[in-house]
């Protein structure tokens, strides 16, 4: 009967294999670390150390990796990407015009971006009722509703 650490070889080109396909999936650099790691433990074991000296070198390494190189490869892959805030961080500080009165059950706003929103008066604006046409600025957005003040008055 062969000694099967003799195949432990194509047990780590195996896990590099997976590493590297998880990585392609998430582009996080986190598998391409491990997967960099491991091939210093196939180093080990085409040099002929122990399994447990090979397992200890592709752990140093990935640890290694993960700790300075992933941060320095997450910084320049996210370098010139584009800062403008989106989805509901785009809406914080957007103006818009009320449609539909609002008053203590809500009403409806229409936002500089051209959507309509259900609407409700921050608890710190000093109005009871926003007329229809009245300038409002997003403070806050809850679920589906936009919280809002009438232009002039923001919240910090």
């Amino acid at each position: 009967m062969p000694d099967l650490t003799q195949y432990l070889w194509l047990v780590w080109l195996g896990f590099i294999l997976v590493c590297v396909i998880i990585e392609l999936l998430t582009l996080e650099f986190t598998f391409l670390m491990i997967a960099a790691g491991s091939l210093g433990g196939l180093g080990a074991n085409l040099l002929g150390a122990p399994w447990w000296l090979q397992i200890l070198v592709a752990l140093v390494l990935s640890v290694l990796l993960l700790v300075l190189i992933r941060p320095v490869l997450l910084r320049l892959t996210r370098k010139g990407a584009d800062p403008t805030p989106t989805n509901i961080a785009a809406l914080y500080g957007m103006s818009g015009r009320v449609v539909l009165a609002l008053g203590e059950t809500g009403g409806q706003v229409k936002l500089a971006n051209g959507e309509t929103w259900t609407a409700q008066l921050d608890e710190s604006a000093e109005a009871q009722l926003v007329e229809v046409g009245a300038p409002v600025t997003v403070t806050a957005i809850r679920g589906s509703t936009a919280i809002v003040v009438p232009r002039g008055r923001t919240t910090s």
